[in-house]
């Protein structure tokens, strides 16, 4: 491994954890994590501006914004390009596909933001953010991450369905089984005593497999 490679080795935050503070410039002016405490926020870094498959991935996100909005999902995308660089690139988003990028760019040219969140991965590029997401609850927890390689596009439906979950999760105290979308049943999770497992059966609002498995409708 080089120096540069060890020098920006990342360091990756964890689950659960208070997802780690920020200050930086951005298409909308100086922003910082605390400014949305209280409020979802999706962040979620791109390789380099004027890609193809970023482009695809900023114009999706963008039109579903209004989707995030009524989840109360702040969004908030970032490169280690300049300012300058995701100014001419939302704007020539807007002039050839007719897609305006309302969510702030954060633009990460010292790697503060990038180094924070482990988004930059030597093996893959001393250079440039891998496609990195993270959910970052009203607490300012750090919720979910997904790291995607630098060649394949993310699915936006997904991010969407995972902020969903998780809304759903932090709400209700229950899990959510694969694929679950809202209005889908839920997971109660298992009883923790003797006496829990034999009592869930005769919850009525329980759809009980065994012991350990049982849906209900929210």
């Amino acid at each position: 491994m080089s120096e540069v490679q060890a020098a920006i080795r990342p360091s990756l935050p964890r689950l659960l954890e208070p997802a780690p503070q920020f200050e930086a410039v951005s298409t909308q002016g100086p922003i910082k994590l605390s400014d949305y405490k209280g409020k979802w926020v999706v962040l979620f870094s791109h390789p380099a501006d004027f890609t193809p498959v970023c482009t695809t991935e900023l114009m999706e996100f963008a039109r579903r914004q209004d989707d995030f909005d009524k989840l109360g999902v702040q969004l908030i995308g970032l490169s280690i390009d300049s300012i300058y660089a995701h100014i001419a690139w939302t704007r020539n988003i807007k002039d050839n596909f007719d897609v305006e990028i309302r969510y702030p760019m954060i633009a990460d040219l010292d790697m503060k933001v990038a180094q924070a969140y482990g988004m930059v991965h030597p093996g893959a590029s001393s250079t440039a953010t891998v496609r990195c997401v993270f959910v970052i609850d009203p607490d300012q927890n750090l919720r979910a991450m997904v790291y995607y390689p630098l060649t394949n596009g993310r699915s936006v439906d997904e991010i969407f369905r995972l902020v969903s979950s998780l809304q759903t999760s932090s709400q209700h105290g229950v899990a959510t089984p694969e694929g679950w979308k809202p209005g889908d049943k839920v997971i109660q999770p298992p009883p923790l005593t003797a006496k829990g497992a034999e009592d869930r059966s005769k919850d009525p609002q329980l759809e009980v497999t065994d012991w350990y498995f049982a849906k209900k409708k929210l």
